[in-house]
């Protein structure tokens, strides 16, 4: 089974589309495998967004991130999981997104675009272990 991470950003909380995003991966025949309701701190955020650090919108990720509850996924399925979670997320900017994606239907603007979904297998497992470090071994 190949597993992804997906992050429920803040203003998918606020705006109460959790049941919504989660209903179109379920609806697509995917499984969540874990869930969890997590405020985000800044030392797991550092982790997660290592390679972001030195990056002038760092800071302000930083902050959208931790603002409030973010709701933590992972995501399972057969082989190309990954990149049927990130067609149904739609273009990182909302404004781009296709129509029937997440983004193209709730998503307001490019720094706040509802969801992350990992962008590659290794990246997947990468960020499941940060967030569900039980699950790190798993496959």
């Amino acid at each position: 089974m190949e597993r992804t991470l997906v992050i429920c950003k803040p203003d998918a909380v606020e705006r109460g589309l959790v049941g919504e995003i989660i209903g179109r991966f379920e609806c697509k025949g995917l499984r969540i495998l874990a869930a969890e309701v997590l405020h985000l701190d800044l030392e797991i955020l550092g982790r997660h967004y290592a390679e972001h650090v030195d990056r002038p919108f760092y800071d302000d990720l930083v902050a959208f991130m931790s603002r409030s509850p973010a709701v933590l996924l992972v995501v399972g399925g057969p082989e190309g999981t990954v990149a049927m979670v990130r067609s149904l997320m739609g273009a990182t900017d909302p404004g781009q997104a296709a129509p029937g994606t997440i983004r193209g239907d709730f998503g307001l603007e490019v720094t706040e675009n509802l969801v992350h979904g990992s962008d590659g297998t290794g990246s997947a497992e990468r960020e499941i272990a940060v967030f569900f470090p039980a699950l790190a071994s798993a496959g």
